[in-house]
C-alpha cells in the first residue's frame, strides 16, 4: 500500500510550462486547473516575470495563494494589490552586476516595484518582452539611477552560449551575493541570494502550512532546479533541455503539447507522490 502523502499544492513556473509559446493558457489547461481545485489541491504561480506581467492570468486562474514574482524577489497578494516582501539587491552589488553584464556584452534590463528600466528601445526581445507582460519599459540613460530597490537585473542577449557563460562567471564572481540563473535562454537573471525558485517553495511552504513532502513543481529552465530538489514531485517539461529534464522524477509533454494538463491529470492527480524526491528516476508522459 502507498503511504506517500497526498499532493496538497502545485507550484507552477509561467513561461516555457503553463502557457504556450505564444503565451496562450489553453482551454485544456484552465480545466485541469478546475480540476485541481476540485480535488482539493491548491494552485500557486513562480515566474521571473514582474507582477504586473502576471495580471493577465490572475482571472482566468481565480488564484487564491500569494503570486511569486521575479523568481522568489518579491511575493504580492493574489490581486496583485499587495507586496507581502520582497527581496532587493544592494545597490553596491547591483551596480557591480550592471557593469558586469554591460562589459561581457549583454543588454541589460532592470527592474524596481511595478517598473521595468531599458536603456534601448530597439534591444533584442525588449518588443516580444513588452507584448509578454503587456506593459511598457521605462527607457533611460543611466540604470544607476535605477538601483535603489532593485529586483533583478537581466542581461539579455541572442548569443545564447554567451549567456551560459556568463552565468558561470557571475556565480564565480559574486558567490553567494546574488542568486544568477537562466530563465530563459537569451536571459540571464540576477536576483537577491534568496531570491530563488528554492527559496520561494520554503517561503510558500511555511506561509500557506503546506509541507514541502505535499508540494508539486514543474518547471523548464535551470532555475526551476532548485525547487526540483525541494518538493515532494518534481516534473520538468518536453521543451525543458536534457539536463533540467534529469533533475525531475516525472517529464511531461511540451508546453506547446498541453504538458501542463498532461502533468496534472497523470503525475499530480493521477498518484500520489513519493516523499524523498530522487533524481534520475523519471516517467515520460
Amino acid at each position: 500500500m502507498d503511504s506517500s502523502p497526498a499532493i496538497k499544492l502545485l507550484l507552477t513556473d509561467v513561461d516555457g510550462t503553463l502557457v504556450t509559446s505564444d503565451k496562450r493558457l489553453t482551454d485544456r489547461a484552465l480545466a485541469s486547473v478546475e480540476r485541481l481545485r476540485s480535488a482539493g489541491v491548491g494552485l500557486a504561480i513562480i515566474s521571473g516575470r514582474p507582477p504586473r506581467g502576471m495580471a493577465m492570468l490572475n482571472g482566468p486562474l481565480a488564484l487564491a495563494t500569494p503570486v511569486i514574482a521575479f523568481n522568489g524577489g518579491m511575493f504580492v497578494t493574489p490581486d496583485l494589490a499587495e507586496v507581502l516582501e520582497q527581496r532587493c539587491l544592494p545597490v553596491t552589488v547591483a551596480e557591480e552586476v550592471v557593469t558586469a553584464l554591460a562589459s561581457a556584452g549583454l543588454d541589460v534590463w532592470v527592474y524596481r516595484g511595478s517598473d521595468w528600466f531599458i536603456r534601448r528601445r530597439d534591444a533584442p526581445h525588449v518588443t516580444r518582452e513588452e507584448q509578454t507582460v503587456q506593459f511598457a519599459p521605462i527607457v533611460i540613460d543611466d540604470l544607476g539611477g535605477a538601483l535603489e530597490g532593485a529586483v533583478k537585473i537581466v542581461g539579455v542577449s541572442d548569443d545564447l552560449a554567451l549567456v551560459a557563460r556568463c552565468e558561470g562567471e557571475l556565480r564565480q564572481r559574486f558567490g553567494a551575493q546574488v542568486s544568477a540563473a537562466r530563465s530563459q535562454p537569451y536571459y540571464l537573471d540576477v536576483t537577491h541570494p534568496d531570491a530563488n525558485k528554492a527559496a520561494a517553495l520554503r517561503w510558500l511552504s511555511r506561509t500557506l502550512g503546506v509541507p514541502l513532502s505535499q508540494v508539486a513543481c514543474i518547471g523548464d529552465m535551470p532555475n526551476d532546479v532548485l525547487m526540483f530538489g525541494l518538493a515532494g514531485l518534481s516534473i520538468a517539461m518536453g521543451n525543458a533541455s536534457p539536463d533540467v529534464q534529469r533533475c525531475a522524477r516525472h517529464v511531461t509533454s511540451s508546453n506547446d503539447e498541453e504538458g501542463f494538463a498532461c502533468a496534472v491529470d497523470r503525475f499530480v492527480l493521477g498518484a500520489r507522490a513519493d516523499a524523498s524526491p530522487r533524481q534520475g528516476q523519471r516517467q515520460q508522459t
